[in-house]
């Protein structure tokens, strides 16, 4: 799911490459400036969870009546972005396990700069009043820091991320003697219902600090 791309419509994809883009095997270390997200928190197994797979449509209902709002009011145009997750548990010990139910999540995705919470409201009106949906009242528009943190590319099925990650984190962080600081974030480059699950793309990202 993204928006498609126009003449003049910015992709935070294009202009943060640094970002939302990575080479398999090599890890990037990113400075990450304060950006606007459509976010949704749960938890639970996100192959099976209603919450999930609601959260994920009310999110791409928001952006895109937002995207037609800045296109026809403020004659602004840009791509929806990328599906984000930032996953969170009490006991990480549940990641290595893969006991999804209790994984915490918050789905998000970019918003540009110029999206105000009043466009945010008055999508969230439009898609009551047009598709019936809650999502404006289930979504937040926040603001998001992530300041220093560790990225790769990972090429393949999202459970054989645990490997990436480990090294990632044995090798980029406690090898730098940096700390972990915040939660494991994911940028999904690749959606899971048109591309096969060994060509899945993405961007697995660690918030670090000094150690």
């Amino acid at each position: 799911m993204s928006g498609s791309a126009n003449p003049g419509s910015v992709d935070i994809k294009t202009l943060r490459r640094d970002l939302y883009s990575g080479r398999v095997g090599r890890v990037d270390t990113v400075e990450v400036p304060p950006m606007w997200f459509l976010r949704v928190d749960g938890r639970g197994d996100p192959n099976t969870a209603l919450a999930y797979r609601t959260a994920v449509e009310s999110l791409y209902v928001l952006s895109y009546a937002i995207r037609a709002i800045a296109k026809s009011e403020l004659g602004r145009v840009h791509t929806v972005g990328p599906l984000e997750g930032l996953w969170y548990a009490d006991d990480p010990r549940v990641f290595t396990a893969r006991d999804k139910d209790a994984w915490n999540w918050t789905m998000m995705i970019w918003q540009p700069e110029w999206i105000t919470p009043e466009v945010v409201a008055a999508a969230g009106e439009r898609v009551t009043t047009t598709r019936g949906s809650d999502a404006g009242e289930r979504v937040r528009f926040a603001r998001f820091a992530e300041g220093t943190a560790v990225q790769t590319l990972h090429v393949g099925p999202y459970d054989e991320e645990g490997p990436v990650i480990a090294r990632m984190h044995a090798e980029a962080i406690a090898g730098r003697g940096a700390v972990l600081s915040g939660h494991h974030h994911e940028i999904y480059l690749s959606d899971p219902r048109r591309v096969e699950p060994a060509r899945l793309r993405t961007i697995l990202r660690q918030p670090v600090a000094s150690g």
